[in-house]
């Protein structure tokens, strides 16, 4: 798992949201919304507060119930993202089309509040990369 700091994600860290699947650049990565974690608590902090930013991040993936390779990065309320990958440079990757996804999104947010993406072209452009018969980018 990688830390990496960026501008866009950090203010849906510190807004407490997720990251929305908008487009298909997010849908090409990430197979839904980027989530984020709940806050932790002043004991979390005190005790052992690295410790416990893992455990919000399990927490967070077990709760939603998601498989974490299809959504291979989470922000953690707060504080920021954590990306993780097949590999140390995938986990990099992954945070960097995080960062760009974020901003895409609080850029056409801005533009329009009802933007969405339906689940469709979701499920179209992440299984044509990921799914058992991924077809985009084969070698």
């Amino acid at each position: 798992m990688v830390l990496v700091k960026g501008e866009w994600f950090d203010l849906y860290a510190q807004a407490g949201m997720n990251i929305p699947a908008l487009g298909t650049t997010h849908a090409d990565y990430f197979y839904g919304d980027i989530p984020c974690t709940r806050e932790l608590s002043k004991e979390e902090v005190m005790e052992a507060y690295e410790l416990n930013t893992g455990k919000v991040i399990i927490e967070t993936v077990e709760k939603l119930g998601y498989d974490p390779m299809a959504i291979p990065g989470i922000v953690v309320k707060n504080h920021g993202p954590f990306a993780w990958g097949t590999n140390p440079a995938n986990a990099v990757y992954n945070a960097v089309v995080m960062e760009k996804v974020a901003e895409m999104d609080i850029k056409t947010l801005a533009l329009n509040p009802q933007a969405e993406m339906k689940q469709y072209v979701l499920d179209k452009h992440y299984m044509r990369k990921h799914g058992p018969n991924a077809y985009y980018g084969q070698k």
